[in-house]
C-alpha cells in the first residue's frame, strides 16, 4: 500500500501537481489545501486578504477525482468564503480531500473539526477552524489499517505551541481513537504547522505514534517556494506494527510550497 500526504498549495502549481499524482500512484491520497468552487466560471480565481493575492485552481478536488477514477474522493471543506473572478467574488469551498482507491474497502470514518466549526459565509480571522478526517479501511490483503490526516491551526504569531494547537491536539486524538480500535496499524499525517518539539507528538504518542519524518533525519519539508527560513510543517507518524519500505520527502518534482510525503508499506 501506498500512503501519500500533500498541502496541495490550492492547485497552485497546477500542471506539476497534477503530473505528479497522476504519476505516484497512490492508494490512499490525503490532501490538504483544496478549493471547490461550484459556481466557477474561471478555472483560475483570486484569494484575497489586505496585502495579499493568490491563485486557487477554482475546482481542484474536481479536477482530482476526474484525473483518478479508480479512486472515491471525499471533499471536507473547513468552509465557505470569497474567491475573487477579477473584482466578481465567488463563493468557493476550502479544506481537506482524500481519495482511497476503490478496490480497498472503507469500513469506518469520521470527519469532524479538531478546532472551531464550520463558516457558511467567510474565511474568518485566524486561527481559522480545521477538521480532520480518519477512515479505516482493509488493504488488498484483507487486513485492516486507519489512517488519519489533518490541516493543522495556522496561527499569525508563528509555529510554535499555543493553547489553541494543544486543544486541537487532544481533539485530533480523541477523533483518532473514535475510529481506530487501538489494536491495528495506525498512520497519521499532515500539514501540522508545529515544530518538530510540539507538545502535538507527546500527545499522539500516547497513540503509540512515532514520526517518520524527523525520526528518520529528515530536516525540511518545504520547497523552494517557500522563503522563510522554518522548513518544517509537514508529518507522518506510525504506530509500531506499521512495517515500513520506504518513506521519502520528496524534494523533486516541486508540486507546491510543501513536499509530499510518501509511505510504501510491506
Amino acid at each position: 500500500m501506498r500512503i501519500v500526504s500533500l498541502n496541495a498549495w490550492a492547485g497552485r502549481l497546477h500542471d506539476e501537481v497534477i503530473a505528479y499524482l497522476a504519476a505516484v500512484d497512490a492508494d490512499v491520497l490525503c490532501l490538504q489545501e483544496v478549493s471547490r468552487t461550484p459556481q466557477a466560471c474561471s478555472a483560475w480565481l483570486t484569494y484575497r486578504e489586505p496585502g495579499l493575492d493568490l491563485p486557487h485552481r477554482a475546482n481542484f478536488f474536481d479536477e482530482v477525482a476526474a484525473l483518478l477514477p479508480g479512486h472515491d474522493g471525499i471533499f471536507a471543506p473547513t468552509a465557505t468564503g470569497p474567491l475573487f473572478d477579477g473584482d466578481i467574488p465567488v463563493a468557493s469551498q476550502f479544506g481537506l480531500a482524500t481519495f482511497v482507491r476503490k478496490s480497498l474497502p472503507v469500513t469506518a470514518q469520521a470527519v469532524d473539526f479538531v478546532y472551531g466549526h464550520y463558516t457558511p459565509d467567510g474565511w474568518g480571522a485566524h486561527p481559522r477552524a480545521r477538521n480532520t478526517h480518519v477512515l479505516r479501511l482493509l488493504d488488498s490483503a484483507g487486513a485492516p489499517i486507519t489512517i488519519a490526516q489533518l490541516h493543522g491551526l495556522r496561527e499569525t504569531s508563528g509555529k510554535a505551541d499555543t493553547p489553541a494547537r494543544l486543544a486541537q491536539a487532544d481533539v485530533f486524538a480523541a477523533l483518532i481513537r473514535r475510529v481506530w480500535p487501538g489494536n491495528e496499524r495506525l498512520v497519521v499525517c499532515g500539514d501540522f504547522n508545529v515544530l518538530p518539539d510540539s507538545a502535538t507528538f507527546a500527545i499522539l504518542g500516547q497513540l503509540g505514534l512515532r514520526d517518520l519524518v524527523t525520526g528518520r533525519g529528515h530536516t525540511d519539508t518545504r520547497t523552494s517556494h517557500y522563503a522563510k527560513p522554518v522548513r518544517f510543517a509537514d508529518y507522518l507518524l506510525v504506530t509500531p506494527d506499521v512495517t515500513v519500505k520506504t518513506f521519502d520527502v520528496v524534494a523533486q518534482p516541486e508540486v507546491s510550497d510543501h513536499r509530499a510525503l510518501v509511505l510504501d508499506l510491506e
